[in-house]
């Protein structure tokens, strides 16, 4: 599957669970603030992906949760240099540079974009 269909079928995806019109669906648009998605949106987002893509997502792995929680990990309403290591490993398919530039726990779900929903199910379709 090309990027550009994978990037077509994400966006029905979201079109579809959260109500929205094509063309908000935007590469860059987050989740939260563009597109209005809540947290328990994200159970049925990961649910229709792992349908549309016949693929299997174990919970946490392509929305971390509890990261915040860990106190070795956020100081004083950021998250440490420890933290941006952590996301980093569990995310891969996120632009965690960005967010490092300013690390603010509240600046967390503006990774949650569009293109990180296609990088990870590209990478998740090409691990096979």
């Amino acid at each position: 599957m090309s990027r550009d269909e994978i990037i077509e079928k994400v966006k029905e995806t979201l079109v579809d669970a959260l109500g929205v019109d094509d063309d908000e669906v935007t590469e860059a648009a987050t989740l939260v603030d563009d597109l209005g998605a809540e947290s328990i949106d994200f159970l049925d987002i990961v649910f229709r992906l792992e349908k549309n893509f016949s693929i299997k997502i174990p919970r946490g792995e392509l929305f971390p949760e509890n990261l915040t929680a860990d106190a070795s990990l956020v100081a004083d309403g950021q998250v440490t240099k420890d933290g941006i290591a952590a996301l980093r490993q569990k995310m891969p398919h996120a632009d965690v540079d960005a967010f490092a530039e300013d690390p603010r726990v509240e600046n967390i779900q503006g990774m949650f974009t569009v293109t990180m929903i296609v990088n990870f199910i590209e990478n998740k379709l090409n691990a096979g």
